[in-house]
């Protein structure tokens, strides 16, 4: 996933600094892909909700069975984050930081400004300390467009140091824009990493966190409902549509992981 920052470490000297000296907005979500290319900061759906094709095919497709729960993992690996959705990922990088003592403000679906979590200390709970943008990418590495973006929104809220946590990995490019300009990456080794620094009750708890509900089937990014799948009725592969279809036109498609295993049932 790339060289990264140490994760945390630098935050949590942050942290350490304003529990000595500081005592005493806006909300919305992103677009977070499911296999490839993701939308605009501005809003949660994706590029990759929306492969070729798929708002025409979504017309003259049938809702097929919802595949069964795939084998549940035990223990944290990379599979971990190749089996749950966007939202559990971003469900877990929450975890994390609420677990070093953080409080965040986040948000289920939607438009948000390119922002996926705020993060403060109960001394300042006022302004954020930090902000995270997630990214549940399948292969495709995080390229340096997304990180600036990331340090526009940080720029335009006054916040010093970000966030950037994705299920890849960045390019080279994106490391080194990280390092000048205060952006901490976590890509899924720094992520794998530093869930296993916890103790081994608090690692259960993010994985628990990771494997509720049907954490392998999407949720709209759009409406905050459990996505459908469809099968073209002229042939294709299956991808999952939203059931309010066609007032939302939200489509994502399988990954590799998911794909297999609805072949295997299908057959």
């Amino acid at each position: 996933m790339f060289k990264a920052v140490a994760p945390l470490g630098w935050l949590m000297a942050i942290a350490g600094a304003l529990l000595l000296w500081w005592q005493a907005r806006e909300r919305a979500r992103s677009a977070t892909a499911s296999n490839d290319a993701p939308a605009s900061t501005a809003s949660r759906t994706p590029a990759a909700s929306r492969p070729a094709g798929h708002e025409a095919t979504a017309q003259e497709a049938e809702a097929v069975a919802t595949p069964a729960e795939p084998p549940r993992p035990t223990a944290w690996s990379a599979e971990v984050f190749d089996l749950i959705e966007w939202r559990r990922f971003e469900a877990v990088v929450e975890a994390l930081f609420t677990q070093a003592g953080f409080r965040t403000r986040s948000q289920s679906h939607g438009a948000d400004g390119g922002v996926d979590l705020w993060v403060y200390t109960r001394y300042q709970p006022d302004k954020p300390v930090t902000i995270v943008q997630c990214k549940h990418w399948h292969g495709k590495r995080v390229g340096v467009d997304k990180v600036r973006e990331l340090r526009g929104v940080m720029a335009a809220h006054g916040v010093v140091r970000g966030q950037f946590a994705t299920t890849s990995r960045f390019t080279d490019e994106a490391v080194a824009f990280a390092k000048e300009n205060g952006i901490n990456l976590l890509d899924v080794d720094a992520l794998l990493k530093l869930i296993r620094s916890r103790s081994a009750e608090q690692q259960q708890a993010l994985l628990d966190v990771a494997l509720q509900g049907e954490y392998w089937r999407p949720t709209c990014v759009n409406c905050g409902i459990k996505l459908v799948l469809r099968r073209p009725r002229q042939g294709g592969k299956p991808f999952w549509g939203c059931t309010r279809y066609p007032a939302c036109r939200t489509t994502l498609p399988l990954n590799g992981t998911i794909a297999a295993l609805v072949e295997r049932q299908a057959s």
